[in-house]
């Protein structure tokens, strides 16, 4: 058992990734308690109403990303807010548009899977002793792969025309999207359960393998860093090359070897930051200028529940679809194609 000393010489010497392990299991806690609502909101209606009503809560839009790659094609185009999931538009469009600020944040911050994937590792480290490698070949045909999905999924959006995008924004289909994402996994197929299984397996042994290779979302949150407003710098002078910035990178990024992480993987989870033995030789800046580790944590939060706020106000966080359409889509959603 560890004692209260060691945790007070862990919270003074790295606060940040303290805060942020308190952060992610606050954010997966609450994701919990969204998921219990949602299935009691389910369930009212999958039983005829036998069990009480609960209010379908908006936070579970956020696991719906391609009907909010719709809906931003749509409003981009026409500058008509989606009405069906404005919830996950929001959410979608902050994530990746505050990524020119805040990099991928979220990924690190309050991602479940993320989170899942970071316990996952840890626990890989303790039974193994160390988390191992991916080889260098390996990682070059790995990386690609996120890439090509999320190209896959932007190509289907770009391609549609915007009628063809606002008729699906409409169809039942949309509508019940996030139950059929529920009733996916209440009803896991083999193929399902088996992949999930290979992922957790592969976490155990390779630090964040899904965030790092598969992710098709954390690709696209990292295109939004692509202008690099925001970034890592290295003080070659002062560097000792201990590597202690790149052993604790969740991304395996090789902090280092270069002056300036550039890497659309960062998630600026300032591990490394707090890591380095020798002060002002890594520092996070923005526009050049260098600024405090807790800056981009601190500015992402308060950005994020500004605009959520500013959602509610304004009438674009909660859908529009009513009681009694919910009671007619809800009980065949099985045979809404």
């Amino acid at each position: 058992m560890k004692s209260k000393n060691w945790y007070k010489k862990q919270l003074k010497r790295k606060p940040v990734q303290i805060t942020r392990y308190v952060v992610q299991a606050v954010f997966l806690l609450f994701l919990l308690y969204v998921g219990i609502r949602f299935y009691k909101f389910y369930m009212h209606f999958e039983t005829l109403g036998e069990t009480s009503f609960v209010e379908r809560p908006a936070a579970v839009e956020g696991f719906l990303p391609i009907s909010a790659l719709m809906a931003l094609k749509v409003w981009l185009a026409t500058g008509d807010f989606d009405v069906i999931h404005p919830a996950g538009l929001v959410l979608l469009s902050f994530f990746v548009g505050g990524a020119i600020i805040f990099r991928r944040s979220f990924c690190s911050w309050i991602c479940p899977v993320g989170t899942i994937s970071e316990w996952i590792s840890r626990l890989g480290k303790k039974l193994f002793k160390r988390n191992f490698e991916v080889p260098t070949w390996l990682v070059w045909l790995l990386t690609p792969i996120k890439y090509l999905l999320l190209l896959f999924f932007l190509g289907m959006v770009i391609v549609m025309p915007t009628y063809g995008a606002i008729a699906f924004l409409n169809e039942p289909y949309n509508k019940i999207s996030d139950i059929k994402m529920l009733t996916f996994f209440l009803d896991i197929s083999g193929f399902g359960l088996g992949f999930l299984i290979v992922m957790v397996m592969l976490s155990l042994f390779f630090r964040n393998f899904w965030c790092r290779f598969l992710c098709p979302y954390g690709a696209f949150i990292g295109l939004g860093s692509i202008y690099r407003i925001s970034k890592l710098r290295r003080n070659e002078k002062t560097c000792t090359n201990c590597e202690m910035c790149t052993k604790v990178c969740p991304s395996r990024i090789k902090v280092h070897k270069v002056e300036t992480v550039n890497n659309l993987n960062c998630t600026a989870c300032m591990a490394c930051v707090e890591a380095c033995p020798v002060k002002d030789t890594l520092n996070m800046t923005v526009a050049n200028k260098k600024v405090s580790k807790w800056f981009i944590p601190v500015s992402f939060f308060v950005a994020f529940f500004l605009i959520i706020g500013y959602a509610k106000l304004t009438g674009h966080w909660e859908t529009i679809i009513s009681y009694e359409e919910w009671k007619i889509l809800i009980p065949e959603a099985n045979n809404i194609d």
